[in-house]
């Protein structure tokens, strides 16, 4: 059975624990959980080939730079998180995500760029806390964009919240791992993706075994 290694990295609080959460619960956490999400084990069948999906939460915060890498190691892909209504943590995917794990992976490994919280791009209170600011969310445009300029394979976004685009990302993950991207990596929107299916038949409920407690670094 084939093992894939996905570490999900990317600002404090832009959805990466709840992005995880609402996968493997098909459930949203309605207060904020800092990072306490269990390591993630589960069977699936995708293409006619059994994989065990490790599913790796980090801490996204300043104080966990140095303890963070230590999670990278055997990672077949990386999934950066930006929050599509904070373009701080759009603009550290390439001031700092990149070269992170750049600088602590071999030079091939698979990153996969992903615009959390799409269902306050469009708030009207969301856009009037940016409109003080100058700001304004991150349009799909400049999403893909980005992936396309550091190096990415593809560009997705999801809600959390609505759980919109969620099992696409993963789904798109393990393929990506199983059948690497060609022709340099160009970032290929991510709808004619076939599905994968779970074991058992019903995505609720993958067999799953959870690591032990868990402040993931």
């Amino acid at each position: 059975m084939r093992s894939i290694k996905c570490v999900v990295v990317g600002d404090g609080a832009v959805g990466k624990t709840c992005l995880l959460i609402s996968y493997t619960t098909n459930q949203f956490p309605q207060d904020y959980v800092p990072t306490v999400f269990d390591n993630y084990s589960a069977n699936l069948m995708v293409d006619d080939e059994r994989v065990t999906l490790n599913l790796w939460d980090t801490a996204g915060q300043e104080e966990y730079d140095r303890l963070r890498p230590l999670s990278y190691q055997q990672t077949e892909i990386f999934i950066i998180c930006f929050s599509l209504v904070e373009p701080t943590s759009f603009a550290n995917v390439k001031n700092k995500w990149i070269p992170e794990i750049k600088h602590h992976s071999p030079k091939n490994v698979l990153i996969l760029l992903v615009g959390t919280k799409l269902d306050l791009r469009d708030d009207p209170h969301v856009l009037d806390q940016l409109e003080e600011y100058g700001q304004s969310p991150i349009s799909f445009e400049q999403g893909r964009k980005l992936a396309n300029e550091v190096g990415c394979i593809n560009y997705m976004e999801c809600s959390a919240a609505s759980q919109q685009g969620v099992s696409e990302i993963f789904e798109y993950a393990i393929k990506a791992v199983l059948h690497p991207p060609t022709e340099e990596r160009k970032v290929n929107q991510a709808a004619n993706m076939k599905q994968h299916t779970p074991l058992p038949a019903q995505p609720v409920q993958r067999k799953v075994k959870k690591s032990k407690k868990c402040t993931i670094l």
